[in-house]
């Protein structure tokens, strides 16, 4: 499929790679937003991922508070993160924040629910009824921001349906706003730390769309889940300090059960996985040396301040044959 011209980077586009790059960058776009919304309203998804938030940042900078963003809370994200993406654009930046508290709707669809693919499409379903309920209470908003960045055009020919929101019913007609659309990643970061968004959001990891569910392996239950997110707390802080930090570093926690002794009396409890890999493309990927000391400096804290789990495990699998996450 052809990509169209107007999805394609020009030519004379300077890779941005300094902050003075980055700045022109941020001029240039905030005009380029102001000319096409005018007075008008933008409704955004606000994942708290790097794309979705550099993208906030910046149109915020455009039109203040005509910017709109909606964060989906699913029960899904990473310790700290919906409570990160309030304290930033509910206070830091001069956007209107809706927070949509829809952690019971998401797990009560997932209960029992053990296929990987049937729990990514309940994710997505039920992410787009969420935001599109919460437009329809909107009045005069006829323009969508996304994060689309060039990688996504380039992959699928200028939808990003997997972190966006494609897929809205069509009594929704918007406009799209995607001011980072011609950025690669890096670029991306680059323009978001000129924009002062905090360093933990401007490197954050790449996250699954479909988020912690696919890391809490087979059917999601709410305690393994919570597990899974103290775990995967403990493993980031730990694997951040190293000196050559891995591309990509979290947990896993297989949908099964161990005999562990505690108090001289034997329990079954969870596993955790810890998984860190390198790669450039994502298409292969290898496994760094972890210290023996943080590995067992990370055994030791989830053991004892995880519920529920009596085990730490390494994956040392590379890619191929095993792929990056779980699921």
């Amino acid at each position: 499929m052809a990509i169209s011209k107007e999805n394609t980077r020009p030519e004379s586009m300077v890779r941005i790679t300094t902050p003075e790059l980055a700045q022109a960058f941020i001029d240039e776009q905030i005009e380029a937003v102001r000319s096409q919304v005018g007075d008008g309203k933008v409704l955004l998804a606000l994942s708290g991922g790097v794309d979705s938030s550099v993208c906030a940042a910046l149109i915020s900078k455009a039109i203040g508070r005509n910017l709109i963003c909606v964060h989906v809370n699913h029960g899904l994200l990473r310790k700290g993160e919906p409570e990160q993406v309030c304290e930033v654009f509910g206070k830091e930046f001069d956007a209107e924040l809706i927070y949509v508290d829809a952690v019971d709707r998401f797990l009560d669809k997932l209960a029992g629910v053990d296929e990987p693919e049937r729990k990514r499409k309940i994710i997505g379903a039920e992410f787009i009824d969420v935001f599109a309920e919460e437009a329809k209470k909107l009045e005069g908003v006829e323009f969508l921001g996304q994060g689309t960045i060039y990688p996504d055009i380039l992959e699928s020919d200028g939808v990003k349906a997997h972190h966006n929101v494609g897929g809205l019913p069509e009594d929704l007609n918007f406009q799209l706003v995607e001011p980072v659309k011609f950025l690669y990643k890096d670029e991306v970061r680059v323009v978001g730390k000129q924009l002062g968004l905090p360093d933990n959001m401007v490197y954050r990891q790449p996250f699954p769309g479909p988020g912690l569910g696919v890391r809490c392996v087979g059917a999601i239950t709410r305690d393994r889940l919570e597990a899974l997110r103290e775990a995967d707390a403990i493993v980031r802080e730990e694997i951040g300090k190293m000196e050559q930090v891995p591309w990509q570093y979290f947990c896993a926690i297989p949908d099964f059960q161990s005999t562990g002794i505690k108090d001289g009396k034997r329990y079954m409890g969870w596993a955790v996985v810890i998984r860190a890999v390198n790669t450039v493309d994502a298409v292969t990927a290898s496994v760094p040396e972890i210290p023996f000391e943080m590995l067992c400096r990370m055994r030791d804290r989830i053991i004892e301040t995880v519920p529920g789990v009596n085990r730490v495990l390494w994956d040392i699998s590379e890619k191929p044959v095993a792929t990056i996450e779980w699921e």
